[in-house]
């Protein structure tokens, strides 16, 4: 389980839930579900992590929640 801020969303655009990581630079899942977008985002976490380490990219520490304006 990783500590990364995830912000969760109804998108009618595709007609389904989208989670977001926004500390990863365009991590994100969709689902039909809340927990199915979460669960894919949990996957796509990993390969993003695992991508950044495989070509050498800064892995960002989990900061906690963030603040838009």
């Amino acid at each position: 389980m990783y500590k990364y801020e995830i912000i969760l969303y109804w998108s009618s655009e595709d007609s389904a839930f989208i989670a977001e990581a926004p500390e990863l630079a365009g991590c994100s899942a969709h689902g039909e579900t809340q927990i199915e977008a979460l669960n894919n985002l949990e996957v796509i976490i990993s390969e993003w992590i695992e991508t950044a380490r495989l070509i050498g990219r800064a892995i960002p520490e989990p900061r906690g929640r963030l603040i838009f304006a």
